[in-house]
Parts: C-alpha cells; sequence; structure tokens
C-alpha cells in the first residue's frame, strides 16, 4: 500500500470586521454571481502563512496580520491527488479593498449571509471559521456524486 499521494495545497481566509465578512463575486464559474471567500494556490517555495498572506493581497489589496488556522476542505479528485484549502481566519489587516482577475471583493454584513449566493460549500466553511465544533470539510464519492459531510 502506497503512503504517499500527490497533494494539490490552496488557502482560503475569512476576512472579517465588526458584522462584516470579505467575500468575492468569483468570475469564471458556472455560478453567474456566485460568492466565495478569497484565496489561492501555495507556491512551492512559500510557507503556509506567506501564502495566505500573498494571495488576500493579490485578490484583495488587503495586507492581512495574524493569519489563524482554523481547519481544512479536502476530497480526491478523479485523478486521485487530493485537493487540501488550507482555512485561515483574521480581522487584522491594512490597506484598501481593490478587484482582481479573480473577481469583486466587498464587505458582506453577516445578517445578509442566508440569502447571499455563496458557492462551493461556503455555508459550510463558515461553520468552521466562526466554531469549535468543526475542523473540516470532507467530499466522498457516493455513487458517482461528491457528497461533503462537517467533521470534528
Amino acid at each position: 500500500m502506497t503512503r504517499t499521494t500527490e497533494i494539490e495545497l490552496t488557502n482560503m481566509c475569512l476576512i472579517y470586521k465588526d458584522d462584516k465578512i470579505l467575500v468575492q463575486e468569483k468570475k469564471g464559474t458556472r455560478h453567474p454571481g456566485g460568492l466565495v471567500f478569497p484565496g489561492g494556490h501555495i507556491e512551492a517555495d512559500e510557507s503556509l502563512t506567506d501564502s495566505v498572506i500573498r494571495e488576500m493581497k493579490e485578490e484583495t489589496g488587503l495586507t492581512i496580520k495574524n493569519p489563524i488556522p482554523c481547519g481544512f476542505k479536502d476530497w480526491i479528485q478523479e485523478d486521485g491527488t487530493r485537493y487540501i484549502v488550507l482555512l485561515y481566519k483574521t480581522n487584522e489587516f491594512v490597506g484598501s479593498l481593490k478587484d482582481s482577475d479573480e473577481g469583486k471583493v466587498f464587505w458582506l454584513d453577516r445578517n445578509e449571509v442566508n440569502d447571499a449566493n455563496l458557492i462551493w460549500n461556503m455555508r459550510e466553511l463558515l461553520e468552521i471559521f466562526d466554531g469549535d465544533q468543526y475542523s473540516e470539510f470532507f467530499f466522498r464519492v457516493e455513487e458517482g456524486k461528491y457528497s461533503g459531510q462537517l467533521l470534528g
């Protein structure tokens, strides 16, 4: 049995202030106007923390400080590669919001989350970002379809 697996490492960060969270209207998806939390790929020559700081700067214009790791989102892709999203959060940042090639970024009031067009299991990820009950959102393939589950 092989103990090594090819892994694609990415990150995502919930940036928040007061009763608002930062979301990105993600371009190039099957979900027009779909909202996600910003994030991206980890480069070969950088630390995990440096990668999330860089990605937030590139995608939002903000320089974040002290990102706190809070969980994972992961699944096995069809080619067998494991895709892992490291989840961070912070309310420490400087700078001004700036859209990127990835999409428009804006502050969403928390009381609007239920009606927002959040895609790709962002609601489940909020349970990881906001609480202590869950630390992982894992997808399994069941009957040819992905089925996601929050895990403690």
